[in-house]
């Protein structure tokens, strides 16, 4: 079997149903951890704008997770606390992912496994990082010009920025239709200023890099499925 992660996003619109989503941080922990199959997760929220700021956005959440396959992942992920956040949702979209390449650790633990499998379809990074308190002026000073480059980049699928603990616990996520887009991103620019200064400065009590092969999709966001762009390019 080949492990499969799942990265929910759940969009709530309305004051009623956005403070259900935020009590649900909480709340929803017990579901998880009963559900059947799952293994390594995480309940996130996300920042403002495109999520790369240290402000909340209490309309947009996140779950990632594991399972032992594919098949068992596409139905876990459409029942139990899944399916009540899908129905409490105005919108709200699941990417599958099998992993490439992983390093570091997330909580103290190597969640994903590598498969080692090649593809020549799109390619998903994810970046978490444990921020020291004593950079967290000078990480989201950073943050903006990044936010904007990526923005601006005409090959980028999607992205987002999501977090267990506003500005302490931070994870990127995006989506790319080629190694080769996805590098020449990384490494210029305000992005690769950025991981000269961690390494240099030592500015992450923990840190894990992740790059997976997307696998398939479910739902929408803003009106459509993200690689529907990668598949009209």
């Amino acid at each position: 079997m080949t492990q499969t992660v799942s990265l929910s996003f759940f969009r709530f619109s309305g004051p009623i149903a956005r403070a259900w989503a935020l009590t649900m941080m909480g709340g929803a922990r017990l579901p998880l951890a009963r559900t059947p199959d799952i293994g390594f997760w995480k309940l996130c929220g996300s920042g403002t704008g495109e999520g790369f700021t240290p402000v909340p956005n209490t309309a947009v959440y996140a779950i990632l997770a594991t399972w032992p396959d594919a098949e068992t992942a596409q139905a876990r992920t459409q029942s139990g606390i899944f399916a009540t956040y899908q129905k409490r949702a105005a919108e709200d979209w699941t990417v599958f992912l099998q992993t490439q390449t992983s390093r570091g650790a997330w909580a103290g633990q190597s969640p994903f496994e590598p498969t080692m499998a090649q593809t020549t379809g799109p390619l998903a990074a994810l970046t978490r990082a444990t921020i020291k308190p004593s950079i967290l002026t000078r990480f989201w000073g950073r943050v903006p010009n990044i936010s904007e480059m990526i923005g601006k980049d005409p090959n980028v699928a999607f992205k987002i920025g999501i977090g267990e603990v506003p500005m302490l616990h931070q994870v990127t996520f995006s989506i790319w239709p080629s190694e080769k887009a996805m590098a020449g991103f990384a490494r210029t620019g305000p992005h690769a200023d950025a991981i000269r200064a961690v390494r240099e400065e030592g500015w992450f009590r923990e840190e894990l890099y992740a790059r997976f092969a997307v696998h398939s999709d479910r739902g929408t966001w803003n009106g459509t499925s993200p690689l529907a762009k990668l598949e009209a390019a």
